[in-house]
Order: structure tokens, then sequence, then C-alpha cells
């Protein structure tokens, strides 16, 4: 192996065991139990697994999640899909002809008011409903931080699970899309990570999206479901046809490797995975992890990957201060620090607000990561 110099240390291989893993499964949320971010298994839950991929279809990101809204209104009565302008598909096209086969009063129109919108999705969904709730861009999400973070989140725990609004999964578009702007190019993703109650998940691809969608609406928690808008026409692959679940906070390992830990999710890992095929011809050696649902997310087994490998990056398109990619880092140098040979690396967007013209340099991109890596 070609030994390479990284920013932060010298490229070796460490000789460590592989700690036995227990990643958290589907189930409700407990924090009044007073245990460390306690997360108790739910009988009820049907046990998801991963997809037997027999019947697929080539799509892209949109279809997929098209496909999983289709696949819960029919499978059951009970499920609504909401949101400004859904009824004629979204401007994503996301929920194209839902209106048309499942009629309007399950696929409908709402008011352009966040703040109402979700607040319906509480009172529908603690009916023993499935709100599935679209806003239009996360940038738009704030007016209904209030509902979600004072009133989702906290129904459950305030009643003590004598009601509760796990039925409600909130969509909304996030990210880069190339010319957004401050006002729709946003990765709000973290303002929600600091919320016990809810959880945040955030796909990679067509096949992960339909999977962690259909987990999401059938999850007895609330869910904050964001969608890397750039993807949704840019992102295809083989999706499996038949009706599928994927394991929330479970993290998935795209790339097994030996020399250091690379961690993401949503559209930074197409980055990540460019800047892992640079650094290969090198001989370096990258294990790179999809976290795919940020709280409760996948701990255990981003803490195998460093004990491997001893050095840790983590990357995301939203600023650096308060990112989520900060509580990784401080979570496993507290908990890998006599394995870590150098400190936790970030790559993130900068702590501006998301520009027009200037995004290339506000953008968490495969150079920008070359260089952390010292090359």
């Amino acid at each position: 192996m070609v030994r390479r110099r990284f920013s932060f240390g010298l490229v070796s291989r460490l000789s460590s065991p592989i700690y036995g893993r227990s990643p958290c499964s589907g189930g409700i949320w407990t924090p009044c139990l007073g245990q460390k971010r306690s997360f108790m298994t739910a009988k009820d839950l049907v046990e998801s697994e991963e997809p037997e991929k027999k019947v697929t279809n080539r799509i892209n990101m949109f279809s997929a999640i098209n496909q999983a809204l289709h696949t819960v209104l029919d499978s059951d009565p009970k499920s609504y899909v909401f949101g400004e302008d859904v009824g004629f598909g979204g401007v994503f096209r996301c929920t194209t002809a839902l209106r048309d086969k499942f009629g309007r009063h399950r696929v409908f129109n709402t008011p352009l008011c966040e703040q109402a919108i979700v607040g319906f999705g509480i009172g529908l969904a603690s009916m023993g409903n499935r709100a599935i709730a679209e806003i239009q861009f996360a940038d738009y999400i704030f007016p209904a931080l209030d509902q979600i973070v004072n009133e989702a989140a906290k129904y459950r725990y305030r009643s003590g699970n004598l009601f509760n609004c796990g039925g409600l999964t909130v969509r909304a578009p996030y990210g880069a899309v190339g010319h957004g702007g401050h006002y729709h190019s946003q990765s709000p993703e973290a303002f929600f990570c600091h919320v016990p109650g809810i959880k945040v998940v955030i796909p990679r691809s067509p096949s992960q999206a339909k999977g962690l969608l259909l987990a999401s609406i059938r999850d007895p928690n609330p869910v904050v479901f964001f969608e890397p808008k750039w993807l949704y026409r840019l992102a295809v692959e083989e999706v499996p046809v038949d009706d599928y679940t994927l394991p929330l906070s479970s993290a998935e390992v795209m790339r097994k490797g030996s020399d250091i830990t690379l961690v993401g999710w949503g559209a930074q890992l197409a980055i990540m995975e460019e800047a892992c095929d640079e650094v290969s011809k090198l001989g370096i050696s990258c294990e790179l992890i999809d976290l795919r649902t940020l709280i409760p997310w996948d701990k255990e087994l981003v803490e195998d990957s460093v004990n491997k490998t001893g050095r840790l990056l983590v990357s995301h398109e939203a600023p650096v201060t308060g990112g989520f990619g900060a509580e990784i880092a401080a979570s496993i140098t507290n908990s890998c620090f006599l394995r870590l040979q150098a400190p936790v690396s970030r790559v993130c967007g900068l702590d501006t607000p998301f520009p027009l013209v200037f995004e290339p340099f506000y953008m968490p991109t495969k150079n920008k990561e070359l260089q952390t890596l010292g090359l």
C-alpha cells in the first residue's frame, strides 16, 4: 500500500477488534425514562428489512417518492397527503396523479401557512390517522417550528403515553439545487436534531427514498423527512416495485475501508464517493457511511468504523457551526478517544446565508475534502 500523509496524521491500519453492534430499531421515543437517549422497541411494529430486489423499475427519486405515497394511500384508507399545491403534483411533481386516484378528500391543497399545515397534521395524526404533510421547501419550515418542536415532539411525553401523534410525517425538499439562493437551498436538519421525540431522516437515492419514506410513515413517532431536491431528477437507479421498508436509525456502510471513515447523508454522499475514488488511486482506503437517520443516529456503527480506521471526516451542506457534524465529532471523540489517531475533521457549508452566484464557494466539494485529507 502506498503510504501518504494526511493533514492530520500518517495513514495506517489499526488492528483493533470490532465491537458488537446493536443499532436502534423502529420503536417509540421514551425520553422520560431517564435513560441516555432511551429508545423502546414497539412490539406492534412490523420489523423492517432490506428489500429483496426482485422486480424493479429504473426511476428517479421523485418518482420513487411518488410510488411510496401511492403505496401508502392504497394500503391504508386512513392516510392523507396535504400541503401547498400537492393537488396538481407539487413543485417537484412528487404528488403527481395522487388526487386523481384517491380523491380530493385524501389528497388536497392547503393555505400558504406552514404552521397551519403541521398543526392540522398533528390533529389528524392524534386521531389515529396517517398524516403526510408536505412543506414546499425546507426553507419555509420555520413558521411550523413551534408546532413541530413544542407540540408534535412533546405530545406523547406530556400525556404519559396516553396520547400521541406518531402518525405524522413532514416531508420537505432541502439542500442545494444549483440556483436556489438563500431562500430555497438551506439545510435546516440540525434544528430538529436538537429535539427529543421526533425522528429526522434523509435519503441519498431513489431506492433509499422509497424504503425510508414508507418506514417513516409507518413509524409510531413523528418524523421530519428531508428530501435532497438536487437528486429529484438527477439520481436514477433500479427501485423495487413492491412495498418495502428500510430500517430507521440504522446507518449503512456504502464502502468498506481501513484508513479513514467518512460519514454523510443525502446528496453529499455522491461528493464523498468521488473523493473516495480519487484517494483510492493513491492507496488510501476509505470507509463511507450513510447515516440515513440523523436522530436517533446509529452511533454504534460509526464507533465500530472509527475504532477500526482511527480517523473520521464528516461532511454536510449545512453551515459548519452548530451543524449535526459537530454532534457526531463530539460524540465520537468522547467514545473513541484512545483509538483516534487525529482530530475529527468536518467539511461543511460556510457560516453565511446560502449564496446564489457564490454557491460553488459555499458548497462542500470533492476538492475541499481532498484538501482536508492533505492531498
